[in-house]
């Protein structure tokens, strides 16, 4: 520890010793981080299919920095890299298949992340053989902890997103836990806010529970009362799970997902960001 970073962290030690900071508050602010802000464009699908360029330039002209893939809208690699460096945007993320990170298939998907620049090829969701049973959930793990030592050479994360089933019990235990329980430190935590909220899954207790896993976030809204909520007017307790993630959460990015609209979707993303950003982000 250097001269300086010693006495920056007894500085504010002594005022928590003082009762003017809490002592866990004080850490949590020396170690906070930011963390950039980027779309998943899936939330703007079929704005995408019809004009993908045109929907990439309007992204960046919002303010975002980053776009997450749920499809490529039949574009090869090389034309969505000219693309996203033309309007200085960086791949965040890639939902794919799990079936594309393994066999023959895995290094033409390695070859394809890191030519669009992609260090994140993120699994969205799992069939039935893996999310029936507990010992599915174990298999998966497997399963993913197989993948992640192989792309772990080269530079790529995979991970798993969650929708609402994760949180609801099976055999006494949440799919959540076994899966992460059970997964190397390399495989992704990405937990969607929104998604979780539906099935009573808090964010703030996971993020807690799985530190230094929440590399990637969705940020979502959810509301018990109101429909179609942008961030920040519903339910999700954004301040606690900010700080989670600028400190133990060792996350990298913020990713806005819309899937229900009150506005046309490109609206949809624009007023979510500014929300994000009312919020200090």
């Amino acid at each position: 520890m250097s001269d300086f970073t010693r006495r920056s962290f007894l500085r504010r030690a002594a005022v928590a010793a003082a009762g003017l900071v809490p002592a866990a508050r004080a850490l949590a602010q020396e170690t906070k981080r930011r963390v950039p802000i980027a779309v998943q464009i899936y939330s703007v699908r079929e704005d995408a299919a019809k004009d993908l360029p045109g929907v990439l330039a309007a992204i960046a002209k919002m303010g975002y920095e980053g776009v997450e893939f749920a499809g490529y809208y039949g574009y090869q690699a090389a034309d969505l890299r000219k693309m996203l460096d033309d309007n200085g945007l960086k791949v965040c993320g890639a939902h794919v298949g799990l079936g594309s990170l393994q066999g023959d298939e895995l290094q033409r998907s390695i070859d394809f992340h890191q030519a669009i620049g992609n260090p994140h090829p993120i699994v969205p969701g799992l069939g039935g053989e893996y999310t029936a049973s507990a010992d599915g959930w174990k298999k998966a793990a497997d399963a993913f902890n197989e993948v992640a030592e192989k792309l772990k050479p080269h530079g790529l994360r995979t991970g798993y997103h969650n929708h609402s089933i994760e949180f609801q019990p099976l055999d006494g235990q949440l799919p959540w836990d076994i899966f992460f329980g059970n997964t190397v430190q390399d495989v992704i935590m990405q937990f969607d806010t929104g998604n979780a909220m539906h099935a009573g899954g808090e964010a703030p207790t996971f993020l807690a529970r799985y530190p230094h896993r929440a590399v990637t976030i969705h940020c979502k809204e959810f509301s018990k009362t109101r429909p179609n909520p942008l961030i920040g007017e519903g339910d999700v307790p954004w301040t606690r799970i900010f700080e989670l993630c600028e400190t133990i959460g060792d996350t990298e990015w913020y990713i806005v997902e819309q899937e229900s609209y009150a506005y046309p979707p490109l609206e949809c993303i624009d007023r979510c960001l500014k929300n994000l950003k009312a919020m200090g982000k």
